[in-house]
């Protein structure tokens, strides 16, 4: 027989079995599938806890699990380049529908600007749809910029080119507004549909509460966020950066990540992907360097996470949520013996909670329409801008002339000419790589500005855009400082190394 329950805490773990030997030792058993799975998961947990488990909800905690793991976090090489399964599947469907995507980037960013326009009156159709409501209702200054959005994406479909220098070729020229929508907007809106449907994988069965519960000790102390956090981490630095703050303002709106949490993980946290790094290097001819390169933005990443939180503008942000009452505790509760229990009872008590296959789908529609409607007008409108000025102004260089001293006295080659691609690189984070690889001679300089350039990681035209879209609280204003203290701080640490490198 089973020892008496008053004594479990004192007796070793029987697993339901029935022993026939003395002194406590088991020398023939019988295990349940419910035991196995017990036994499998963690050894040591107390049987009070395992009480309250079947095999059903472990392998309602497992199994979705894993898959989104596969998808979205287990890197394949696909053609000599590693990436993530989501963003192959994305790109078999964007590579058959082509022709198709420029036209319904079109149509979303317009059923956006229109739908918008009419939320401010207050329709019943909107307000007493919930999906509706939370899709389409929003400020008058976002609507505006869906509008304005929407009209640079048709000038920009139309290829209306009128000559150099004309309002309309600045607007939808091969560089500006056509460079979003045929480069941006058609890749992000096959990932958002993919990528929102099949995020409820990583977030509706316990993954992230079971992730939390055991990085929480290393991850708030450090990094001033819940363990979770490591999840939209990983995400972005093997999949893609959009595909990270895509995680994080679901969890912001969900309630699990207060505003000051939610702002740091999407301004610190949404890594570049490893390929896109690659890329970026390749560009400027110095592949021959990359593992030192990645190396170094992997330090440089680490180092800007734990400065850039502890001052302003993350350091002023406000622990509030947008739901209460959702937040994990951060403590060990009385009757764990440790996280890896803890954060167990956590997923499993998820499962438990959810509705099926119909929640699923649900969440699923919910988050790619947010993304679709929401964010591609604000990327259409802010990245197009950001290129205008670009490639149309010389803001940027008199935005980097300030960098000039700093750069000398890092004995920077050519710093006139890299001082140019410090600002640019809030635009777009490929453009200074673009500048570099035409005119700057020195490898060691070239080798800063695509290291610099991608440990930023704040850029307009894709995830500056999409955490200005999102209801996380930064404005544009707060991401200007923060790409400023990155830039800065980059540059402290990479000039140095580089020096030693060539």
């Amino acid at each position: 027989m089973a020892p008496p329950r008053s004594n479990m805490h004192n007796q070793p773990l029987t697993l339901n079995t029935k022993p026939t030997s003395i002194n406590g030792t088991l020398t023939q058993h019988q295990l349940s599938k419910s035991d196995i799975l017990h036994f499998c998961i963690y050894p040591r947990v107390k049987r009070s806890v395992l009480e309250k488990y079947n095999w059903k909800h472990i392998l309602g905690f497992v199994i979705p699990s894993i898959l989104g793991v596969v998808l979205f976090m287990i890197p394949v090489e696909v053609d000599g380049t590693w990436t993530v399964i989501v963003k192959v599947i994305a790109d078999l469907i964007g590579n058959c529908m082509a022709d198709f995507l420029p036209i319904l980037c079109c149509i979303i960013v317009t059923i956006s600007a229109v739908l918008g326009v009419a939320a401010l009156f207050h329709p019943k159709f909107i307000d007493e749809h919930p999906l509706m409501y939370n899709t389409f209702s929003t400020t008058p200054a976002w609507v505006i910029i869906r509008v304005i959005g929407a009209v640079f994406v048709w000038i920009a479909f139309a290829g209306v080119m009128v000559g150099d220098g004309e309002p309309l070729q600045i607007i939808g020229g091969e560089n500006t507004g056509a460079f979003v929508l045929g480069d941006l907007l058609t890749v992000l809106v096959i990932i958002f549909f993919l990528a929102g449907l099949l995020l409820p994988l990583l977030l509706d069965f316990g993954l992230l509460e079971f992730i939390g519960a055991l990085l929480t000790k290393v991850m708030r102390p450090l990094f001033k966020i819940p363990g979770r956090g490591a999840v939209d981490c990983v995400t972005s630095w093997i999949g893609d950066g959009t595909l990270g703050v895509m995680l994080t303002c679901n969890q912001y709106e969900s309630g699990y990540y207060s505003a000051r949490e939610a702002s740091i993980i999407a301004t610190t946290f949404s890594a570049v992907s490893i390929t896109f790094s690659i890329v970026v290097l390749a560009q400027v001819d110095l592949m021959q360097y990359f593992g030192p390169y990645y190396l170094l933005i992997c330090l440089v990443g680490i180092i800007c996470a734990l400065i850039v939180p502890r001052i302003p503008p993350l350091s002023l942000k406000k622990d509030t949520y947008l739901v209460e009452g959702k937040a994990m505790p951060e403590t060990l509760p009385e009757g764990y013996s440790s996280s890896a229990q803890y954060g167990l009872s956590l997923a499993v008590d998820r499962v438990k909670s959810h509705r099926g296959i119909g929640q699923f789908l649900e969440n699923g529609i919910k988050n790619a329409a947010g993304m679709w409607f929401g964010v591609l007008p604000v990327v259409m409108c802010v990245g197009t801008l950001a290129l205008m000025l670009a490639n149309y102004t010389t803001i940027f260089d008199v935005l980097g002339a300030p960098f000039m001293p700093l750069l000398e006295l890092l004995q920077v080659p050519e710093a006139q000419e890299v001082s140019k691609t410090m600002i640019v690189g809030f635009t777009d984070m490929f453009t200074p790589s673009v500048i570099a690889a035409g005119g700057i001679a020195d490898p060691m300089s070239r080798f800063i500005v695509a290291t610099v350039s991608v440990t930023q990681l704040i850029y307009l035209s894709e995830v500056g855009g999409l955490i200005l879209g999102s209801k996380i609280p930064v404005n544009i204003l707060e991401l200007f400082i923060l790409f400023l203290e990155r830039t800065i701080i980059s540059l402290l640490i990479v000039c140095p190394v580089a020096h030693l490198l060539f």
